[in-house]
Formats: structure tokens, sequence, C-alpha cells
């Protein structure tokens, strides 16, 4: 572990400032003009990112409604537990009146007193919220979902900053790994690590999965640890946060002199992320870019469609505050990419019982076309 030490030590603190309250405010606006054009009175948002993304208020969901109501004039209803008001108010970032309830008593009789009419529900509530906000005289129910990531994928310049700061450190962080790697290593000491170089760069660590051999094959890891060979693919997948919004990146390559056929199947990989990066031109649908890398795998004699050994699942989700969240790069997602949008590009090749390959980068849309936030991948022995 000494070299890895030494490569947290050399690392410089991340930062990217965070999202001001001008633009928070901006983004109520623009929420409140699409609530008007939609016949739309109000809009809950429970304790769940996109509450962060408009309010810039970030809560903890329980099994107790704590949120705010969207009004179509802009203005804000905090709900919350009347013993967490103090907290709440050190925490406000814009302003808004605060309706309270005591422990004994029914807090969804609260919306009816803030609101009446046509009341659109953030996607994240839960059923049980839901559930009986619904049965409260007055209010009849929709949907917030399409006012909401119509914003939410379109990220701002601030937004971009943020990202292109997160996606630097976790970069950093996956060469380390790569000089790191002794033989003899458990998976779990590797994920320790990145776990503890993205606290020291100043990111709240999310996620760190490493797989190596045969484990690779499968897209979301195996319930037990992995000793490291020489001739093994490693797989290392991660994410941090940095004022909210997401890292994402995987990288995959054999430890130590590799096979023909793991080459192959490196280059499988990585000539169908290439091919789904140049579809991705804005006006283009989602779903164009994942047929891109679906068929080269498919050309290669891989698949068809979902089949393993082949690409078993999507080719990208957006990243922001969701580490996955709208648009998705899927078959059926027609959304045409404009600039702004960020996803990512990663489409696997599974073959189960021998290994598999993820090359995961994240794409913005510029005017002009698609920009990686990091160096893609080149070769097969290197992150």
């Amino acid at each position: 572990m000494s070299d890895f030490d030494t490569a947290l030590r050399d690392f410089s603190a991340v930062s990217a400032p965070a999202i001001t309250k001008a633009e928070h405010a901006g983004r109520l606006d623009r929420l409140a003009a699409a609530m008007r054009q939609g016949g739309v009175d109000a809009v809950w948002l429970d304790a769940a990112s996109s509450l962060s993304y408009f309010t810039g208020l970030s809560l903890h969901p329980s099994e107790r409604i704590h949120g705010a109501l969207v009004r179509s004039d802009a203005s804000l209803v905090y709900i919350t537990p009347n013993f967490e008001r103090p907290k709440l108010e050190s925490m406000l970032r814009l302003p808004g009146s605060i309706a309270v309830w005591e422990e004994h008593e029914d807090p969804f009789a609260l919306f009816a007193a803030q609101v009446q009419g046509r009341l659109a529900l953030d996607p994240e509530t839960p059923f049980r919220f839901a559930d009986r906000i619904a049965a409260q005289p007055g209010l009849s129910l929709t949907g917030a979902e399409q006012m909401i990531s119509a914003q939410r994928r379109v990220k701002s310049a601030a937004e971009l900053a943020i990202l292109q700061t997160a996606m630097d450190a976790s970069y950093l962080v996956q060469k380390a790994v790569h000089a790191g790697l002794r033989p003899g290593m458990k998976a779990s000491e590797v994920a320790d690590f990145i776990t503890a170089a993205h606290a020291a760069l100043g990111m709240s660590p999310v996620f760190a999965a490493v797989q190596f051999g045969e484990a690779t094959a499968y897209p979301h890891g195996v319930p037990h640890d992995q000793v490291l060979a020489v001739g093994d693919m490693v797989l290392v997948d991660m994410g941090a946060r940095l004022h909210g919004y997401h890292s994402d990146i995987t990288r995959t390559y054999v430890f130590g002199p590799s096979t023909a056929r793991q080459r192959h199947l490196w280059d499988c990989e990585h000539r169908a992320q290439l091919a789904a990066f140049a579809a991705a031109q804005p006006g283009t649908p989602c779903e164009a870019v994942d047929k891109a890398a679906r068929d080269v795998l498919e050309a290669a004699g891989f698949g068809p469609g979902y089949a393993v050994p082949g690409l078993p699942h999507r080719t990208g989700h957006g990243l922001g505050l969701n580490i996955h969240e709208a648009p998705w790069i899927v078959q059926g997602d027609k959304t045409p990419l404009a600039p702004g949008m960020c996803f990512s590009i990663e489409p696997m090749l599974c073959v189960y019982g021998e290994c598999g390959v993820r090359l995961e980068d994240i794409v913005y849309m510029a005017e002009s076309g698609p920009r990686w936030f990091c160096p893609p991948a080149e070769r097969p022995d290197a992150p």
C-alpha cells in the first residue's frame, strides 16, 4: 500500500464554487413559469435531490415528511416537523414561509392549508406520502417529472465547472489505483483506498466497485472479495460528490501481460464507446447513441440486443445531483441531445464465466458536439 499512500499525498485539493443563491432563485423562476404554462398551482419537492437543485436545501429523507412547496409565483413554503424548525432556519438559502406540525398531528393537512388546486409531485416522493397527500380535500395530483427534468438535464456553466472538478479528482484516483496495484491485493483494499483518496481530495465518497478476473463480467460486481493475480482483468468503478454533484468513471485493464483474447475484448469495447461518442451530436436522439455502441458490438459477433456475451444494459445515463438521472442513453429515449446535457458512455461488454470490460466516461454536450470531461482510455494496460 506504500505506493498508494505516496500517490495520495501528492494529490492537490479540489475546489470549485458552489451554486449561488441567485442561480437557485433563477431555477425557481423557471419552474414557476413551467407551472403556469402547464396549469399547475404548486410543486412539492420532497427531501431529495430536486429540493437541493431548486432551493439549495439538503435534507435526509425519513419517515417524517419534510420538504418544500413551490407555488406558481415562485414563493416557497417549507414543511417541517416543529422540532426541526430551528435547524431548518439555520440551513435555508432561499426565503420562504414555514409550516410546522407536531408529532401527534397530521402533517398532510398542511398541504390543503397552503395550496388548493393542481399539485405536481416530485417523482422522488415516496408513495406513502403521495397517497396521504392525494387524500387531502381540494387537491388534485399530477407528476412534476417533466417540468423538473427539463431543467435538470441541461447543466449551467457553474454546474459544468463543479462536474469537471469532481471528474478530474476521480480521474486522479483512477491513475493512483493503477500505479499501486500489486499481486495478492484484495479488491476491498483497493476500494478502501478509493474512499480515502476521495475524502482527502475534499470530495464526499459515494461508492467504489473493484472487481478482478472473472468477477469483472458482472456489471454490479459479486458479493465476495477477490485477490489480484497477474493476468487478471481489473475493473474499477468509482464516484464521489462535490457540492452535491457526482463524479462517475470506470476503467478496465489487464494487470500484467494480456492475452490476445483480452486485447480483442478490450478493443471491441473501446470501439463501441468511441462510436457512441461520435453519434452524440446536437439534435440526435439519446437512443441513437445507444444504437451506435450496440451496432459495433453486434458486428463483432456479440448480442444481439441485450443477449450475453454482449451488452446487457443501457449505454449510459445522465449525471448531476443524482448519479443516475435523465437523459437516458437507451432505446426508447428520444430526447434530442442539447448543449449542457451530461451523460455517461459505458457500453459494457460482458462475457460471463470469463471477464467483462467497461469503459465509462462522462460526456457533456457543447454547441459543436460532445466533449469528454476526462481523457478516455487508449489501451488495455492502463487507465
